[in-house]
């Protein structure tokens, strides 16, 4: 930290205090240069992860939304919470391994979708139904048959 007073480089912390809210942590130093005592405040920056919808835009990750549709393809099928939020661990894992702090839709809808695809056959046809948009039944019917020749060589 740089003196205030003489822009010395070396300091010492002679007290440190938490906010009551615990968002800042003050602490007073003592400048190792000319030996002036100043005060700093420190804050955690969070910065948002976001998520590139398919028209451009950008808004922040939600972990809850995430885990609603997660839940909503399991519902009624033997797959257990903690799998669920392990998928949701992962591609907040996968987010914050980037870079540039964002991923598509496109990208979180097909890393969701592998991770279905292993977990449940039913919840990932589900998933994949809303997420893909098919616009006929032949497009589903051929996701399924896919689904079935992968199912058949395992």
């Amino acid at each position: 930290m740089k003196c205030p007073y003489c822009a010395h480089l070396g300091d010492k912390v002679v007290d440190s205090r938490e906010s009551k809210e615990g968002e800042v942590i003050r602490r007073r130093r003592e400048c190792l240069g000319c030996g002036r005592r100043f005060t700093s405040y420190e804050r955690i920056d969070e910065i948002p992860y976001m998520v590139v919808k398919k028209d451009g835009s950008r808004e922040r990750f939600e972990r809850q939304k995430l885990l609603a549709g997660l839940l909503k393809a399991c519902e009624k099928r033997p797959v257990s919470v903690a799998s669920l939020e392990a998928i949701a661990d992962r591609v907040e894992s996968a987010l914050q391994e980037k870079p540039e702090r964002e991923m598509s839709t496109e990208e979180v809808g097909a890393f969701v979708m592998s991770e279905l695809r292993v977990l449940d056959k039913v919840a990932y046809v589900r998933f994949a139904s809303v997420y893909r948009h098919f616009r006929d039944i032949g497009e589903f019917m051929t996701e399924l048959k896919d689904l079935l020749n992968v199912k058949e060589k395992d």
